[in-house]
């Protein structure tokens, strides 16, 4: 298993310890790709995985700039044009160190 692969995983079963409900993985479009669609009561959640294995250059979810949050929601809105009612949506970034720690960010970005 790829190490991205494996931190996705990683990030999926701890999400879904806390009760969240995986829609898809690995969603793509021609905009990019989401790790992981999940459900969080009536919420569609859009996950980002980041791993690091060195803190020096800063936690996973620094990385995920600007351009790469466009990108997200580029995608994300090619996944709800498929659904028929518009459900409440978020951004969440999960974030796994080299020791192993998560830390989970919900609603880390707002669509612009």
């Amino acid at each position: 298993m790829r190490r991205g692969e494996a931190a996705e995983r990683a990030a999926e079963a701890y999400l879904a310890a806390r009760g969240l409900i995986l829609l898809a993985r690995n969603y793509r479009s021609p905009h990019g790709e989401i790790d992981l669609i999940m459900q969080d009561g009536q919420t569609v959640v859009f996950v980002e995985v980041r791993q690091r294995r060195n803190p020096r250059y800063g936690s996973g979810a620094d990385s995920v700039d600007a351009r790469k949050q466009r990108r997200l929601q580029l995608t994300a809105e090619h996944y709800l044009q498929r659904l028929g009612n518009l459900p409440a949506c978020r951004f969440d970034v999960v974030s796994l160190d080299g020791a192993g720690g998560i830390d989970w960010m919900a609603g880390a970005f707002e669509a612009g």
